[in-house]
């Protein structure tokens, strides 16, 4: 007979926030005493605390530990595309190619539009590192300087920085939140990175066009100075710096053009990486068999430069993908014993519509992010509560994924306790809650996803048809990845809402 068969009961509600409520003391106490510990260990030691609760409920330890696992091994394929992307950031940097990004758009800097050229470089050089934490400290230092000497207030210039970087991780491949939203809604990486586009451009040019507004009526004078010499040290370190060395980021796009799956794709990127380094760098073949293990590295009296190129390899995604396992592991538990269920569920019983569904679900990650202090969980968690839902509703899974990153990925920066917001708050000198009004991008995404929503904008089906921002259906490029069973279940749930008349046909 099963345990499962046992008296089993869902945990009063509160029952299901001691797990949270002990991980957000220990991360609360962390950030206000200056501890400034990494989260590995506290979301560890909740998973013990979820299991003395699970055990109170009357799960069985292995039962908990069965679907702590089974939560791991839905997200295995994004923990390899992580360790596959720190491979190719290290790849594209021995190349030259980030390092080329960051020199030729440096290049275009110009005083009258310094602050939506910060967010737009910063959004370009995010999606090359796929990484805002990279971005942060070092354009985000540079830009922090250059904009103090033109007379801007560091919190504008912060939000500035903040939303291009943020945007830049959220629309990357490389990015290790991209692939777990991704992999978390069990969808294709690239069909989740063409899914954001709906969202997530347009709320990138309404921030440019707002820093355009305050650039235009602030700006005085520039000193090119950092500029100058972190395009001076990145002259002199690389043998070649040519506009060729562009070309791989441009594959990025070809590749996500054609829907190549995401582990190949990676992996051909990185040896393209390679070979740019031996061309152009002179690099030797057992010079990059070591960059893609422990990343490229480089000695330089430019602190920005070295910064900027001491990065990348497999070994440099271990804390990330280390993180990914105990907080999926977390997410598994709680999910189990129905601690997010007693905490949420009546409210997703009360959501019979797609807007509906898109509110809790950025709902949901803010929430996570808030209470827990981490992004990743707020990806992990709402992914494993409502994926069901988006298949009931006949919804696309690249839907969820966007959604995900919607309410996730740009929130997790405006927490002042969350690893984000600290390190962002800490590297850029600015307190969260000072530079948080002027993140527009991060503010205006969530409201833009959710107000075109409300009148049926930015749906995406199940079949791979959406509809765009003003509601018209529009035939899709083809059904985004989803499981087998799932999509199946979600074709069926569109063919009756549509024979129904719920939903428009084509």
């Amino acid at each position: 007979m099963s345990s499962e068969t046992k008296s089993v009961r869902l945990p009063n509600k509160l029952e299901a926030f001691i797990p949270i409520i002990f991980l957000l003391i220990i991360m609360i106490t962390n950030y206000v005493l200056g501890w400034w510990q990494d989260p590995h260990i506290p979301v560890t030691l909740s998973c013990g605390v979820a299991m003395i609760i699970g055990k109170l409920c009357g799960h069985e330890y292995k039962d908990m530990l069965a679907a702590a696992l089974e939560a791991v091994n839905q997200s295995l394929e994004a923990i390899i595309i992580i360790l596959l992307v720190g491979c190719l950031i290290g790849s594209f940097t021995a190349s030259g190619t980030i390092p080329a990004v960051v020199y030729y758009g440096l290049k275009l800097l110009s005083p009258a539009i310094f602050l939506p050229f910060v967010i737009t470089l910063c959004a370009a050089v995010g999606i090359a590192l796929g990484s805002a934490w990279t971005v942060s400290a070092t354009l985000g230092i540079a830009f922090m300087a250059i904009g103090t000497t033109i007379g801007l207030h560091p919190a504008l210039i912060a939000g500035a920085i903040i939303s291009g970087a943020t945007c830049g991780d959220k629309f990357s491949p490389l990015s290790d939140s991209t692939n777990l939203a991704a992999g978390s809604a069990q969808t294709g990486l690239f069909d989740h990175v063409g899914a954001m586009v709906t969202t997530t451009f347009p709320s990138l040019v309404m921030a440019i066009g707002i820093f355009a507004f305050f650039s235009l009526s602030k700006v005085q004078s520039y000193d090119s100075t950092l500029a100058d010499a972190l395009s001076a040290a990145i002259i002199e370190h690389y043998s070649y710096m040519t506009p060729l060395l562009l070309l791989p980021i441009l594959l990025i796009v070809v590749v996500a053009v054609i829907k190549m799956p995401a582990i190949p794709s990676v992996v051909l990127l990185s040896l393209i990486g390679c070979a740019f380094a031996i061309v152009f760098q002179g690099a030797g073949i057992s010079d990059c068999i070591t960059m893609l293990h422990y990343g490229y590295s480089a000695v330089s009296e430019n602190e920005l430069f070295s910064k900027l190129v001491n990065r990348g390899g497999m070994d440099s995604m271990l804390w990330t993908n280390n993180l990914v396992i105990v907080a999926v592991a977390f997410g598994g538990i709680l999910q189990k014993i129905g601690a997010v269920e007693s905490i949420l569920g009546g409210l997703i019983k009360k959501v019979k519509t797609p807007f509906q569904l898109i509110v809790v679900t950025i709902a949901t990650s803010m929430f996570c992010i808030t209470t827990m202090c981490d992004q990743y969980l707020g990806l992990i968690i709402p992914a494993s509560m409502y994926k069901d839902n988006y298949d009931e509703m006949g919804l696309g899974r690249d839907m969820l994924s966007r959604s995900l990153e919607d309410g996730g990925t740009l929130w997790s920066p405006l927490v002042p306790w969350s690893s984000c917001g600290a390190y962002h708050s800490s590297v850029l000198g600015v307190p969260t809650l000072s530079y948080l009004p002027y993140a527009f991008m991060n503010l205006i995404n969530p409201i833009f996803a959710i107000v075109t929503a409300s009148w049926g904008g930015n749906i995406l089906f199940a079949d791979g048809s959406r509809t765009n921002i003003f509601g018209k259906l529009k035939k899709g490029r083809g059904p985004a990845g989803a499981p087998k069973e799932a999509h199946k279940k979600a074709m069926k749930a569109l063919e009756e809402r549509r024979v129904a008349g719920i939903y428009k046909s084509l």
